[in-house]
């Protein structure tokens, strides 16, 4: 069961994004951010958390409300193989370390990635992100 001050934290959060607190945005934003830490969750494991905090929100209203947070700017989503969806709570520009045997999505030192260049942008086209996520596997 989540204490004050995590419900406190989750309910600051969603007002950030000019997010209605509803019942289920609450429970997962206290998830996301109740201890002050960034997250990098997945759908499944955030819907775990859930259970395991004695909550019940179905499947489909925690992607929803994963994707109402990315809308809101208050996470941002990051693809792996085009088939798995990650949701970060720190929405700065940052590199990740995607790790193939755990199927986890740690920060990567951004202090130590240089991006030399980038391809010419296309006409009637704007940068809108670059984002790195550098695969690994333990040895």
């Amino acid at each position: 069961m989540m204490n004050t001050q995590e419900r406190q934290r989750g309910s600051e959060w969603l007002v950030q994004g000019d997010l209605r607190p509803t019942r289920q945005r609450l429970l997962l934003a206290a998830l996301l951010v109740g201890d002050g830490c960034n997250r990098h969750v997945t759908a499944e494991s955030l819907f775990e958390a859930t259970r395991k905090s004695g909550e019940r929100v179905s499947l489909a209203t925690v992607y929803n409300t994963l994707r109402a947070f990315c809308e809101a700017g208050l996470m941002r989503e990051i693809t792996v193989d085009g088939t798995k969806s990650y949701f970060d709570t720190c929405t700065e520009d940052h590199p990740h370390f995607y790790w193939e045997d755990s199927q986890s999505l740690t920060d990567a030192p951004a202090d130590q990635l240089e991006i030399a260049s980038l391809p010419e942008i296309p006409e009637g086209a704007e940068l809108a992100s670059v984002d790195v996520v550098i695969r690994l596997r333990r040895t």
